[in-house]
């Protein structure tokens, strides 16, 4: 008797589990248990993670985009920030109650079970959850991430206010200390600009954008402090936090302090999974401790997906290895090879309030080199289109990465509907097509033109 269990059934990755075998219960797998003690049930991307956010951004975009067009006169109108949280909530409420809808309506078939109570191991594959116990034949850990807070001096004894405390905020101070500029901060600093909080980041590198080519880091830097006003402390790390009597000041390693009303803690998320006692299993969750089947190195039949597993913490990519984790759950019952899980290099981060958003699919340009691959490299200037112009939308750039075989390695985007762009770059980088090969003739004038000059522009460097 074939018995799976899956822990956090309600996330994108645990439902993709279940989603995919729900469908062989009563053929491979006599039993199949989804345990999730989430309240309210949604997963963390539909309850606090990327959509939810874009809400937010949306109105930021709105505001940004009426405060800088010189068309529109008149005073710009303020954010209302009650209106944005009840509308989120609104729209959280809708896709939550459909996410749970799909999930009840698997457990409601015979032979499928869901429990909504905390799991925690207590033997190598043994769950016990409330008052129940489960010896299933293979376990799938699918319970996302949880706030990362550093190990700051001083950190404990300070108020601060995460990216889900923005979420609900429907008051900001007047100024603001950022920690954390990573996809998390360049997406809410500029929220937080528009809505009025008065603000100074901390970036430990010379610039943000560590897995983009250095031009787009530095270009990013320039419209966050030039269209968003947001002073932006760069090559500095934090070196201990203290509260004031005016909100906290934070010291940092250069000798200098920065003193704001609050502080905004966005230094990223890491794998939920402390209150699982993993060490029941023979599990440590360090290092490469989940392979690219999915499966935890240190014990068969266990399986860590989605941000759980550390590996790579985005939704798409949660969703894709769910689906291979379940087909390797079939494999194993089976006794058939795995397979694994390599995905193309996908992400999307919007920043500049959504109108200057960030994509890259595939190979950088650094990629491609440190890969040893043969390449050119073709760039574009968003103001070189006129029709970026048009939009009142003039800044950023382009760049894609063409082996000097024609196929097209990967492409980064930012700029006006960088992020709309990314899907049409990721099916010419995942099925390797050919520059030469590609469509030039994007429908006038719509934004897809600067790829069209970018197909041009490479085509005539491999004809050189």
């Amino acid at each position: 008797m074939t018995h799976v269990l899956v822990i956090g059934a309600y996330g994108s990755a645990g439902v993709a589990v279940a989603d995919t075998l729900v469908s062989h219960v009563g053929d491979d797998i006599d039993r199949l248990t989804l345990v999730d003690d989430g309240d309210p049930a949604g997963g963390l991307c539909i309850l606090r993670g990327c959509m939810p956010s874009k809400e937010l951004l949306s109105a930021a975009g709105h505001h940004y985009q009426a405060r800088h067009d010189h068309r529109l006169v008149g005073e710009t109108p303020a954010m209302d920030l009650d209106a944005i949280v009840e509308t989120k909530d609104e729209h959280i409420s809708n896709f939550a109650a459909h996410r749970r809808a799909a999930v009840e309506k698997m457990a409601k078939q015979d032979s499928v079970e869901l429990v909504r109570e905390r799991a925690r191991f207590v033997g190598e594959r043994k769950v016990r959850a409330g008052d129940h116990e489960f010896d299933p034949d293979y376990v799938v850990v699918a319970t996302g991430s949880s706030q990362f807070v550093p190990d700051l001096p001083g950190i404990d004894d300070v108020e601060y206010l995460t990216s889900a405390d923005v979420l609900d905020a429907t008051a900001l101070p007047e100024s603001g200390v950022v920690m954390g500029f990573g996809y998390i901060g360049l997406e809410l600093v500029p929220y937080l600009a528009e809505a009025g909080v008065d603000l100074t980041v901390v970036e430990h590198d010379e610039r943000p954008l560590d897995e983009a080519d250095p031009a787009f880091g530095d270009e990013i830097l320039d419209i966050y402090r030039e269209e968003f006003g947001v002073e932006v402390r760069t090559n500095v790390y934090e070196e201990r936090i203290e509260q004031t009597d005016e909100g906290v000041r934070l010291h940092l390693d250069d000798g200098s302090s920065i003193d704001a009303e609050s502080l905004f803690l966005f230094t990223g998320r890491k794998p939920n999974v402390d209150g699982l006692n993993l060490d029941a299993t023979g599990i440590t969750p360090e290092g490469e401790w989940v392979d690219a089947s999915m499966q935890a190195t240190a014990t068969d039949g266990v399986f860590v997906v989605g941000d759980a597993n550390g590996r790579e913490p985005i939704l798409h990519v949660a969703k894709e290895q769910g689906f291979v984790a379940a087909d390797n759950v079939l494999a194993a019952i089976h006794d058939e090879a795995f397979d694994e899980y390599h995905n193309v290099h996908h992400h999307v981060i919007f920043s500049g309030a959504t109108v200057y958003p960030y994509a890259r699919v595939g190979h950088s340009a650094a990629s491609a080199a440190d890969a040893g691959i043969d390449h050119v490299v073709v760039s574009r200037e968003a103001r070189d289109d006129g029709v970026f112009k048009t939009k009142a939308t003039p800044r950023g750039l382009a760049r894609l990465v063409v082996g000097t075989d024609g196929t097209v390695l990967g492409y980064q985007g930012l700029h006006y509907h960088a992020d709309v762009m990314a899907k049409t770059m990721h099916v010419a980088v995942e099925m390797e097509l050919d520059v030469r090969d590609l469509p030039d003739r994007a429908y006038h004038p719509t934004t897809p033109e600067i790829l069209d000059s970018l197909f041009r522009n490479a085509s005539a460097e491999l004809d050189d």
